[in-house]
């Protein structure tokens, strides 16, 4: 009867959901950071934000059908192998045999599945015929506290303590690293960012070594540069980089219509950032700072700037975990006092030939397109990573509206000069 049953994809899901059921009830050394995220949805494990996980995990037919969506057809042929038991109260299924089931798992094309499971990893590492490391499994698999209900959840018992932290909560953007959709793979960087994000995970990684010697000066860093050359991609692609949620600000939001608020509220963000630590917290138009300062004669808002840069001084990546990234367009109207708060200063030019060419491959990666990236860096010169990123989404929508999914040069064309018409109605001609 095993042999007569066609393997399907869901087929397959199943028995690997029973595997790791039972693997994981065996051994209780492995915790929610094992269990993939289907398997997390499947079980349960992590409502609520909670990182424990409740044994023993059960497999039933009508969590099969409810959370995968699967038909009784599939169900039917899981039951049919002689190595699955089922129980008619709860309709739970079980696995008679873990080796047996392993072995047809094997057989019948699971080792994929092996490779993206650290419970399977687990038990397979060091088998006959399975090329595969328990400890490299695990590090891949998305970790818990990256992920949105973690990080809601902890915001949410930061939140519930006081009416301040209530305050802060609505006048910044908090992301967890799983929500994040930049990744460092994704970006073009230059030598000198790359530097940074490698100081960066070191520092992370030394904290305890770095704090030991009394050294705090590091992680405010201040980006700057053109609009649309990556300061804000990269600010956010540390996120799941590095594990660490990040709280966007925009100062500009957060100068309260009451400007005696406004100082409070800088304080109560800052301090938000300290209780949700290890997190980045970004700040975007850094120079509102500046123009403030250069400009408003408001006795409010020049404590409310001073207020932000004692925050500055008094934050440390080393002590209190928190990465500070500051971002401005301006950096010649920020004063002494401003860019003497960070201990670095990243540059983000626009990018040369070799740069552009770069970023055109990796946005057209997944694309078929009929055209000369070599030719079109050399012809897009004074053109940010942004500007690029348009000019493709403009030809794969000029393909689409013709029903082709292929970009054809006539595309491109279309794409260059919607980026320079934009541009230009920017520059006020």
């Amino acid at each position: 009867m095993t042999g007569e049953t066609t393997v399907t994809p869901d087929l397959l899901t199943v028995i690997e959901l029973l595997l790791t059921a039972e693997i994981f009830n065996r051994n209780e050394a492995l915790d929610i950071n094992d269990l993939n995220p289907r398997s997390r949805e499947f079980f349960g494990a992590g409502s609520g934000g909670n990182p424990g996980v409740k044994r023993p995990l059960i497999v039933s037919e009508g969590a099969i059908k409810k959370v995968l969506g699967v038909p009784e057809a599939v169900c039917q042929a899981v039951r049919a192998n002689p190595f699955v038991g089922y129980e008619e109260f709860g309709q739970r299924l079980n696995l008679l045999s873990l080796d047996t089931a392993a072995s047809w798992f094997v057989k019948k094309g699971g080792k994929d599945l092996i490779e993206g499971n650290p419970v399977l990893a687990s038990y397979f590492e060091g088998r006959d015929g399975i090329a595969v490391r328990y400890r490299d499994v695990r590090a891949k698999n998305q970790r818990f506290e990256d992920t949105k209900d973690y990080i809601e959840a902890k915001v949410s018992r930061i939140v519930g303590e006081s009416e301040e932290m209530r305050e802060a909560r609505d006048l910044i953007i908090i992301s967890a690293p799983a929500e994040v959709e930049f990744t460092l793979e994704k970006l073009v960087c230059t030598p000198r960012q790359e530097e940074v994000i490698r100081k960066i995970g070191v520092a992370l990684e030394h904290r305890d070594f770095l704090k030991q010697h009394g050294i705090y000066e590091f992680g405010r860093f201040l980006f700057v540069g053109p609009p649309g050359t990556g300061k804000t991609s990269l600010a956010l692609a540390m996120s799941p980089e590095l594990h660490m949620p990040v709280l966007e600000v925009r100062l500009a939001m957060v100068t309260s219509q009451y400007l005696g608020e406004t100082s409070k509220n800088i304080d109560r963000i800052f301090e938000l950032a300290k209780r949700l630590a290890p997190c980045i917290l970004f700040i975007d138009e850094f120079d509102f700072v500046a123009k403030t300062r250069v400009s408003d004669d408001h006795g409010a808002m020049k404590r409310a700037v001073n207020m932000l840069l004692k925050n500055i001084d008094q934050i440390s990546f080393v002590k209190n975990g928190v990465l500070l990234i500051g971002a401005t367009n301006h950096p010649r109207i920020l004063d002494e006092a401003a860019w003497r708060r960070f201990d670095e200063v990243v540059e983000f030019p626009l990018p040369d030939r070799k740069m552009r060419q770069a970023i055109l491959e990796k946005v057209a990666a997944t694309i078929e397109c009929d055209c000369d990236f070599a030719d079109l860096a050399a012809r897009t010169e004074g053109f940010s990573g942004s500007d690029l990123r348009m000019m493709m989404k403009e030809a794969v929508m000029s393909a689409l509206m013709e029903g082709r999914h292929r970009i054809s040069p006539v595309d491109i064309e279309q794409g260059l000069l919607r980026v320079e018409e934009r541009n230009l109605i920017r520059a006020g001609h």
